[in-house]
C-alpha cells in the first residue's frame, strides 16, 4: 500500500503488484491522510488481463493491475469536479493546450514538431492521459504517471487554454470548430462513468470545459509548418529563436 498525489489529490493505492510503484514514482506521496482509497480485486485483475491480451498478448497480471487502478481513479474523479481525457496536453508558459484525436492520428508525432519548434519553452504535461480539474471556476490540465508509450509526463499543472482536434490532411490548416461539434468529440475521448450522478457531473464538466476553452480543428501532415501554424493561433505569436 502506498499512496501518490495527482491532481493535487491525495490517493491510496493498496496494490498486489510492485509494478504499479513503479509507474507512480514521481508522484509518491508521504504523509497523513487520503482524498480517497482504490484497488483491484483478484477477479478483476485476471479480467482485464484477458482483455489486454487481445492488444497485448503478453500483458501481466502487473500491467492489468495498473489498468485497473487507473480505471478506478478516473471513475472517482467526476464527484472531486475533475475528469481524465485521452488526449496529449503540452505546456507553454503557465498555459496549457490538449490536443486529441482517434488513435493513430498522430498526436505524439505533432507533440515532438511543437517540441522541435519551441525547445525549452514547451513541456509535456502528459501524453495520454492527464486529469482536467475545475478548480475555483478554472480549469488545470495535471500530469499523471499514466502517460501513454512514450511516458511523456510532468507531475504539474497549467491552466487549459486551449482544445484541438488533430486530423490527418496534406495540407496544414487551423479553425475555430463549434462548441456543438467539440462536445461530440470529446465524449468518445472520455471515459464515461456507470454512475448516474457521475455521468451527470461528468457532462456538466465537459459542458464548462467548452464553454471556457479556446477550440481548434488542426489539419496537419508530419512537417514543422503544421506546429507554426498551430502555435501561432492557439498562443496568439510567433516564435522568436
Amino acid at each position: 500500500m502506498f499512496k501518490i498525489k495527482v491532481a493535487d489529490f491525495i490517493v491510496e493505492i493498496d496494490n498486489k503488484y510492485q509494478f504499479i510503484t513503479q509507474i507512480c514514482k514521481d508522484y509518491l506521496y508521504v504523509g497523513d491522510g487520503c482524498d480517497f482509497r482504490v484497488s483491484s480485486t483478484d477477479e478483476e485483475i485476471e479480467q482485464q488481463q484477458i482483455k489486454l491480451s487481445r492488444e497485448f498478448p503478453n500483458a501481466s497480471e502487473e500491467f492489468a493491475e495498473a489498468t485497473c487502478i487507473y480505471r478506478e481513479v478516473c471513475l472517482r474523479l467526476p464527484e472531486r469536479d475533475a475528469f481524465v481525457m485521452h488526449c496529449a496536453t503540452i505546456g507553454v508558459g503557465d498555459k496549457a493546450y490538449a490536443f486529441t484525436a482517434r488513435s493513430g492520428t498522430g498526436k505524439s508525432t505533432h507533440i515532438r514538431l511543437w517540441k522541435q519548434l519551441l525547445g525549452e519553452k514547451v513541456y509535456v504535461i502528459n501524453g495520454d492521459k492527464p486529469i482536467v480539474r475545475l478548480i475555483d471556476g478554472e480549469l488545470y490540465a495535471y500530469g499523471t504517471p499514466w502517460c501513454g508509450k512514450e511516458m511523456w509526463q510532468t507531475n504539474t499543472r497549467a491552466k487549459l487554454d486551449g482544445l484541438c482536434f488533430l486530423q490527418r490532411a496534406e495540407k496544414n490548416f487551423i479553425t475555430d470548430i463549434s462548441k456543438q461539434e467539440a462536445a461530440t468529440l470529446i465524449m468518445k475521448q472520455i471515459l464515461i462513468p456507470n454512475d448516474p450522478l457521475a455521468v451527470s457531473k461528468t457532462f456538466e464538466l465537459v459542458d464548462r470545459m467548452i464553454n471556457k476553452t479556446k477550440l481548434y480543428r488542426l489539419g496537419c501532415n508530419i512537417s514543422i509548418e503544421a506546429a507554426e501554424i498551430a502555435y501561432n493561433a492557439m498562443c496568439g505569436g510567433k516564435n522568436e529563436d
